[in-house]
């Protein structure tokens, strides 16, 4: 009996959507909503995204407005994207917030690639680490007699083939990202 691989596949596709969206967020110079898509606000005292209360629209290469649609919030969207890691000070005219992305330094975009280096590499130790996963429930499938040997290495050849295919793609998707930012 052989390992079923698909479960650990699928791992591995989430692992790199995860970072795909993790890679969004970062800033690269461009409007981008993104940027906010994980800053939340206290609405009524739940935690709400400010994409669920507000408009947020990109009205230009460099500018990022948010129009709340209940007015009240203007001030308290604003504290929460202060508060966050976003980088950037909202320009608030009463009813609508505008974020205006200023063009990136050298060394800022060092700073940028070293953020996308630390990501990528998380993503290649999950994929490691689910790898490990399966290669670990080869081995105690071989021990309990349900897989020859000839199997198990079979079954850790495939893992290993998939890993290096994961991993490989996590290079791909950071030299693209890096690229974008060495450009702006």
């Amino acid at each position: 009996m052989k390992l079923d691989t698909k479960e650990f596949e699928n791992r591995m596709k989430k692992t790199i959507e995860v970072y795909k969206d993790n890679l969004s967020t970062i800033r690269a110079g461009r409007a981008n909503t993104a940027v906010i898509s994980k800053v939340t606000v206290d609405y009524y005292g739940v935690a709400t995204a400010i994409t669920q209360m507000a408009e947020v629209k990109v009205t230009d290469p460099k500018t990022l407005t948010i129009q709340p649609w209940d007015a009240s919030t203007v001030k308290a969207i604003e504290k929460a994207i202060l508060a966050s890691d976003v980088g950037i000070t909202p320009v608030n005219d009463g009813k609508v917030l505008r974020l205006t992305f200023p063009q990136l330094t050298e060394e800022r975009r060092k700073e940028l690639k070293k953020s996308i280096a630390k990501l990528a590499e998380e993503a290649k130790v999950a994929i490691r680490n689910i790898r490990r996963d399966a290669n670990d429930k080869s081995k105690a499938m071989k021990k309990n007699g349900e897989m020859t040997e000839d199997e198990q290495k079979a079954s850790d050849k495939t893992m290993q083939d998939m890993t290096d295919k994961f991993i490989k793609e996590i290079e791909t998707i950071t030299a693209a990202k890096e690229k974008e930012i060495m450009e702006i």
